[in-house]
């Protein structure tokens, strides 16, 4: 007898799209010629010492229940490299551990908002990040960058007339996935300044904070660098990017100590703790990695570059400049349905890319190239491949 109550998830839950990416990749996956540019993250594996750290821990039976916030030597590792970082000390009291950066992202909204809430998102964005107030019954409004003289920019006239007085939080992705724009120092200061004035919570979501382009500085423009303990500031990052850790699904909050505080009392019931031996791995990062994130960045900043220079190369085909990340964001004359033509492009060039109708709808018609590869050899081939497929499109 078939039961008269619908086996159904809540109506929000069911209002989510999936991914696109994953639709697009799962097309592609199998193929063994195929060219994937369609994920965010490096081709390169994870550093010996970093695995290191994580099979010693293992080997020394570190595979059991420990402290919800992270284990205090990882905590302390954090705090002083944060503290180097941004020439100002950041406590243990305001850090927490995550399940990655996603998981940090969730716990943060879990604290703050509240069915009803209102948030002002910076976008084109990554979906996970708009879509986690929205599954919590906040509503959120989009600001969406432009191009300005060739390049990503942020209309900050629209941006504060946004942030009223009603607004609970605001969520910046700097630089950004998938447009690479790079927030300046001027405009973090307006930002923040605006915000105190009507008690708006800033989640920052500084996941490429290390992988700028230019070479004149060490990280982007960041409100850790001018925030007080006072002001109500939650950053988030991740081991995952930076470091070449995507698999080991380890990331951090920085946070007034009363929000850490709540946020160990959620991670008890979302995840209880992180599993140690990755915790032993990301303190190995922090403790060794500088000089890998050096080299990462310039090989970044060189792939970035001849891409965008292969891709301005072909007709149709305009690509503002952006300040970070791994990824170029582009359009093509003629396209204007960039998830059909990411579709053909897997069957017809064994070409991988993400649409950009992935990250909100004002990435319609634009498409996500991510650049970070070991070799530029490879870009070069799927460059070959996108020009052949425009050839015979045209």
């Amino acid at each position: 007898m078939q039961s008269s109550f619908p086996l159904v998830s809540r109506a929000t839950i069911s209002q989510i799209s999936p991914s696109l990416i994953r639709e697009i990749a799962n097309e592609g996956m199998d193929r063994p010629d195929m060219l994937a540019f369609w994920f965010g993250e490096s081709d390169k594996p994870t550093p010996q010492y970093i695995t290191d750290a994580a099979i010693t821990s293992l080997q020394q039976g570190e595979t059991r229940y420990i402290q919800n916030l992270g284990r205090p030597y990882l905590r302390q590792a954090l705090s002083d490299y944060l503290g180097q970082l941004h020439g100002r000390p950041i406590g243990s009291e305001q850090l927490a551990i995550t399940s990655a950066g996603i998981n940090g992202l969730m716990l943060v909204a879990q604290t703050v908002l509240s069915p009803g809430d209102k948030v002002v998102a910076i976008t084109p964005v990554w979906p996970n990040v708009v879509e986690i107030p929205q599954i919590l019954g906040a509503t959120v409004d989009r600001v969406a960058l432009t191009v300005k003289e060739g390049a990503w920019a942020l209309d900050m006239d629209q941006l504060l007339s946004a942030l009223r007085p009603d607004v609970r939080m605001l969520i910046i992705n700097s630089p950004g996935n998938p447009t690479g724009w790079t927030i300046t120092n001027e405009e973090v200061q307006t930002i923040l300044s605006h915000c105190r004035k009507h008690g708006i919570w800033i989640l920052s979501d500084d996941a490429y904070q290390r992988l700028i382009y230019a070479s004149d500085r060490h990280y982007a423009p960041s409100f850790l660098d001018y925030a007080t303990p006072d002001d109500r500031l939650i950053s988030v990052n991740t081991f995952s990017k930076a470091w070449l850790m995507t698999g080991f699904r380890v990331g951090w909050v920085v946070a007034p100590p009363l929000i850490i505080e709540a946020l160990g009392k959620l991670i008890e019931f979302n995840t209880s703790c992180l599993f140690e031996p990755c915790q032993r791995a990301a303190q190995a990062a922090l403790l060794s990695g500088e000089s890998g994130i050096i080299s990462l960045r310039a090989e970044l900043a060189h792939s970035y570059q001849f891409l965008v220079n292969g891709l301005r190369e072909l007709p149709g085909v305009t690509v503002p400049e952006s300040g970070g990340g791994m990824y170029a964001f582009f359009r093509i004359e003629g396209f204007a349905d960039t998830t059909l033509l990411t579709k053909r492009l897997v069957r017809e060039s064994s070409l991988g890319l993400a649409p950009g109708a992935a990250f909100g709808p004002e990435g319609n018609g634009w498409v996500r190239w991510c650049h970070a590869v070991s070799s530029t050899d490879k870009l070069q081939q799927g460059l070959a491949r996108l020009g052949e497929f425009l050839a015979r499109n045209r």
